[in-house]
């Protein structure tokens, strides 16, 4: 009867050891679909391109997402960040999203590489 309580409390367990490991490597979390939010990112509205982009699992239920958004018109205003975060937590679920905005192509973000973490 021991083994079979073992056994059980082993499968129950599983799902949280993943998502354990899978936080502690900082790996992107399985209900974020990575391509969908790229594709998001590029059809913004005067974004010529995006690079160092990251998410993360900041908890069980917060997931984090950094990137810098090259829009050479310029910086688009708080109200496009409002609308980009809203719609990163809604389409996306992503609550806690860090966005830099780059003006110039030219003067070549050192993060942009891509080999750069």
């Amino acid at each position: 009867i021991s083994l079979v309580l073992v056994g059980v409390i082993f499968w129950s367990t599983l799902g949280l050891l993943r998502e354990s490991v899978s936080m502690s490597l900082a790996a992107v979390p399985t209900d974020v679909n990575i391509e969908a939010v790229r594709t998001y990112l590029q059809s913004l509205p005067g974004v010529l391109a995006f690079h160092d982009l990251h998410i993360w699992s900041m908890s069980t239920t917060e997931t984090a997402l950094t990137v810098h958004l090259v829009m050479p018109q310029g910086h688009p205003g708080d109200a496009f960040l409002l609308q980009v975060q809203d719609e990163l937590r809604e389409y996306h679920s992503i609550e806690h999203p860090t966005i830099q905005i780059e003006t110039s192509v030219d003067l070549g973000c050192k993060l942009a590489a891509e080999n750069a973490v």
